[in-house]
């Protein structure tokens, strides 16, 4: 049975999960969200998640929201990418929570603050604040990955497709590559693994079509 993600191209949380659906070689199909125009926040799409949030996946009976916990599903449901042993689980949860925690909620808000809130009303000290934390977290995950091909272990799993999601978007937010070799060499790995795509490529919804 074809899975449905709810999603737009713009979203990082909603590209983590089409890239391990993809990854993990589920059937799925996107049904576009219109975000920027109010859709996230109409009565109609509240009745699927009433956090108002984008991804959710629906699985036949089954309706899951919140990226983590849809990675968590996916890598279940498919017996691939969740590590080989409890011990390595419990680690690629710990860096997930991480992610969700210390890189994609700043990386995925200073994005929107930056880029898609309009110019004169963006808040430079805001961001400002935020683009320090996150190179703080930038240095964690660098540091972790000279001397780790992967997050966790010797294969790639949930854990990296979840920290890698904002990481790979053309828009300025105050992350280069090159001045984090480690995460840019993690990042290439990931592009190479067969069926990745950007994430304007994987999902619809892109910002020139509003332009």
């Amino acid at each position: 049975m074809t899975v449905k993600l709810y999603c737009f191209g713009e979203s990082g949380n909603a590209y983590k999960v089409a890239l391990t659906l993809t990854m993990a070689e589920m059937d799925w199909e996107p049904i576009y969200v219109d975000f920027f125009n109010g859709e996230a926040r109409t009565e109609a799409f509240r009745a699927i998640n009433p956090m108002g949030e984008v991804p959710v996946l629906v699985d036949g009976d089954m309706t899951l929201t919140q990226s983590g916990a849809i990675l968590d599903y996916v890598s279940s449901r498919t017996g691939k990418f969740g590590g080989r042993s409890a011990v390595a689980r419990r680690e690629i949860l710990r860096w997930m929570f991480w992610d969700n925690h210390k890189l994609s909620g700043l990386a995925g808000s200073t994005r929107f603050l930056m880029n898609f809130m309009p110019a004169d009303k963006r808040p430079a000290e805001v961001i400002a604040f935020q683009q320090g934390r996150l190179k703080a977290s930038y240095k964690v995950l660098n540091d972790h990955l000279a001397s780790n091909d992967w997050l966790v272990g010797d294969a790639p799993t949930i854990g990296d497709f979840s920290c890698c999601g904002y990481l790979y978007y053309p828009e300025p937010f105050g992350f280069e590559r090159k001045d984090w070799p480690h995460i840019d060499a993690w990042l290439d790995r990931i592009a190479a693994l067969p069926g990745w795509k950007a994430p304007y490529d994987m999902m619809p919804g892109n910002p020139s079509d509003r332009a």
